[in-house]
């Protein structure tokens, strides 16, 4: 894990680094000899909420749409989203799935009724992307089902009834009534979350009222050969680790994970999140400042599940996280659109780097979301689309799906603005099911570049290749319709000496290489 090192304090005012520390020095020594666990590629999940165009656009045209589509899903939100291998999806909410009755979207679409979606500026809700619509898009991109059923304001026999209308091999009713809206064989469901933020939209409920609420679900949940879903209880809003510990403490023998909710607001501030583009280098600093609390979240949460699970049986899944900033001027507040930075970009990997260091209980994160809403792999505008930073650190990091992890001791300079200090970079290696090693830098530093010299011991190693994500502007983004402004660029700032690796990491990029 980074360390915080005093004695090489970057203690200039933003804006104001001393040129002398351009090219800072820093040593790192590679254990690959002591790897600690299973990097899982459900790290690198999605969630897509019925919210603004997250879904209807972003994912849903329909199939008279003129937009190139495939039973009505966008052929080019397909393509890009399993170019970066998208293992997971977790849909339909959020806040939307604690009001969403699952008999709304299936049957013959004209005949679905038409709700107020309550949660998201009042938008008509159409329910034309059901169940089956879904499935369909999670099949096409190659990607598992994380399903939310409805706690807060529904009952556990609507939960075991779309259960056994989805999973159910036999003859009964439910299974039959599949058949006749044109699934054959039972969907594979490999992962239930029951409620969401019930300490919130879901219900408003204490912490010991969710955690009866869990067992009372859970029972009916009917957990077996033909439902063999991971059972995920409704977790915490950030910091609150009282609720972890008491829902675990009450209901841990009944679930097999459980999530937790964080978001970056460069100001700490939900009145006034701050702006996605155009910001200054004081919030560039508050939001590397806010994710990084990250580590410290996992920490807390990850002792109170300890306390009741020893065994590390539970995992647990940051189901949503991600930058949430003020809308862009001029969209509906309630639709949750911002643009996507090279900051997001940065951010996404500094959060990879954190999750890899807990193995052994983070297993899944989701995040929030993957099209048109918060911190979005892709922006659409009618038939065009652009792929943000963000998309683009996701796509960077595919070689860590499913890799080992290996130790990266590294003491990274310390920044300071204020009262208020934070690494200058993190970092992450892993060697990968190419059997191939694999090191990650996040630089946070929007001035300093870094020297990193990584010893690697008695790995031997000829040649160094990978990408460099970077750009002179702390805002750089892309435009759907517009030519791309940022992408990913091979990098040439690797050598390797000896049993040495040297990586020149410039300012403000995400670094990704791989040792040959």
């Amino acid at each position: 894990m980074i360390k915080t090192l005093t004695a090489l304090a970057l203690t200039a005012a933003i804006g104001f680094a001393p040129t002398a520390f351009a090219q800072q020095k820093v040593e790192a020594t590679l254990k690959a000899d002591q790897p600690t666990g299973e990097i899982s590629r459900y790290v690198y999940g999605q969630f897509s909420e019925h919210l603004g165009a997250g879904i209807y656009e972003g994912v849903w045209v329909g199939e008279d749409s003129a937009i190139p589509n495939t039973r009505g899903i966008r052929n080019d939100v397909v393509k890009a989203l399993k170019d970066i291998k998208v293992p997971v999806i977790r849909w339909p909410g959020g806040c939307f799935a604690d009001e969403y009755h699952w008999r709304d979207g299936i049957g013959e679409r004209s005949k679905r009724p038409s709700r107020k979606n309550n949660w998201w500026g009042g938008s008509p809700e159409t329910n034309h992307f059901g169940t089956h619509e879904f499935f369909e898009f999670a099949e096409q991109v190659g990607a598992d089902a994380y399903l939310a059923v409805n706690v807060g304001s529904s009952n556990p026999t609507e939960m075991r009834e779309w259960i056994e209308y989805l999973t159910s091999p036999g003859d009964d009713t439910l299974a039959q009534e599949r058949r006749a809206n044109g699934r054959d064989e039972p969907f594979k469901v490999p992962f239930i979350g029951i409620g969401n933020e019930n300490w919130g939209c879901g219900g408003e409920m204490t912490a010991e009222y969710y955690a009866n609420e869990y067992r009372r679900f859970s029972s009916f949940f009917h957990k077996g050969k033909d439902n063999p879903a991971i059972r995920v209880a409704g977790g915490a809003n950030a910091f609150d680790i009282n609720w972890t510990d008491v829902v675990v403490g009450h209901a841990g023998r009944r679930m097999d994970a459980i999530s937790v909710h964080y978001y970056t607001l460069p100001t700490g501030n939900w009145s006034k999140k701050g702006a996605a583009r155009g910001f200054g280098e004081d919030q560039w600093f508050s939001t590397f400042h806010q994710t990084l609390r990250m580590d410290d979240l996992l920490k807390q949460h990850t002792a109170a599940m300890d306390k009741h699970d020893k065994d590390k049986r539970i995992a647990l899944y940051v189901d949503e996280w991600g930058t949430w900033y003020d809308v862009e001027e001029g969209t509906n507040p309630g639709h949750l659109y911002q643009q996507n930075t090279l900051r997001d970009g940065i951010v996404a990997a500094a959060n990879f780097n954190i999750f890899h260091e807990y193995t052994d209980r983070v297993k899944m994160t989701n995040i929030a979301q993957t099209i048109n809403v918060l911190q979005a792999m892709i922006l659409t505008d009618g038939p065009n689309i652009a792929l943000t930073p963000t998309y683009y650190a996701f796509k960077m990091y595919v070689p860590f799906h499913d890799s080992t992890h290996l130790p990266l001791e590294v003491t990274a300079p310390t920044w300071t603005v204020g009262d208020k200090s934070i690494p200058a970079f993190n970092t992450t290696a892993a060697r990968g099911k190419d059997g191939k090693i694999y090191i990650a830098v996040a630089n946070m530093h929007p001035q300093n570049g870094y020297v990193l010299n990584v010893n690697l011991g008695s790995e031997k190693a000829k040649s160094v290749s990978g990408e460099v994500l970077t750009h002179t502007q702390m805002d750089a983004h892309n435009t759907p319709g517009k030519p791309e402004v940022i992408a990913p660029k091979a990098y040439t700032g690797g050598k390797v000496k000896g049993n040495v690796l040297e990586l020149n990491i410039p300012a403000k990029s995400v670094v990704v290489v791989r040792l040959d």
